[in-house]
């Protein structure tokens, strides 16, 4: 289903949904499929409860979008719904540590690497990479670990990063240089350009979610 939005901003398809054109949702929820995913993942280490999390995420979002007043961007607004509600997830069952409980509020809100050109054989090294080091991301802290997907896969800023995680912009400075060393520079250096497949999300999850989120909602395609 193609909709005339493709050029619009966040915040103007964010109107026409508020205007009724309730529909025009799945654009939001496509454009930032990516970005939800892997700051949902930076907190859950069960990649199996992604996909519910992001549902919960994008419904709560769409039943507070009149909420939304626009004084931050939409992807950084949408990001921060996301973390809050990995962040629940993880206390209901457990798994945050006194750190990370003591780091996070709910009520508070890497340079380009270049690649050579492709080949058969480097894009199966690529792959290895990337599942090296996603299991490296993995092991991290989740405070550390939710700064350096926010700034390195997703390239937010240290002003959006600071924003979603509810820190100050020198904490995020920190607990990204923190987090590098713990992963070493030398293997951030060796995966190169295959860091943008780090916890990719694919179109066959991608179009589970939206029809997941319309069940939901309870919306009807014509």
């Amino acid at each position: 289903m193609k909709f005339p939005v493709e050029n619009r901003t966040d915040e103007q398809v964010v109107e026409r949904v508020l205007d009724g054109e309730k529909l025009l949702f799945e654009v939001l929820m496509r454009r930032h499929n990516q970005r939800i995913y892997r700051a949902i993942r930076s907190i859950l280490r069960d990649d199996s409860e992604c996909e519910d999390v992001m549902q919960e995420t994008y419904v709560r979002a769409y039943e507070h979008l009149a909420q939304f007043e626009g004084r931050a961007k939409f992807s950084t607004w949408l990001t921060r719904i996301a973390v809050n509600e990995s962040i629940k997830r993880s206390r209901m069952r457990g798994r945050l540590g006194p750190l990370d409980l003591e780091e996070y509020d709910e009520e508070r809100a890497m340079p380009e690497l270049q690649a050579n050109s492709p080949t058969p054989e480097g894009n199966v090294a690529h792959d290895e990479l990337s599942a090296l080091l996603e299991e490296s991301i993995l092991a991290l802290p989740s405070a550390y670990r939710a700064v350096l997907v926010m700034r390195d896969l997703e390239e937010m800023t240290t002003f959006e990063t600071a924003q979603v995680l509810a820190l100050s912009e020198a904490n995020v400075k920190v607990r990204l240089h923190r987090a590098h060393e713990l992963l070493r520079s030398e293997l951030m250096e060796r995966v190169g350009g295959s860091r943008r497949q780090t916890f990719a999300f694919l179109a066959p999850r991608c179009d589970r979610v939206v029809h997941g989120v319309f069940e939901r909602l309870k919306f009807e395609r014509s």
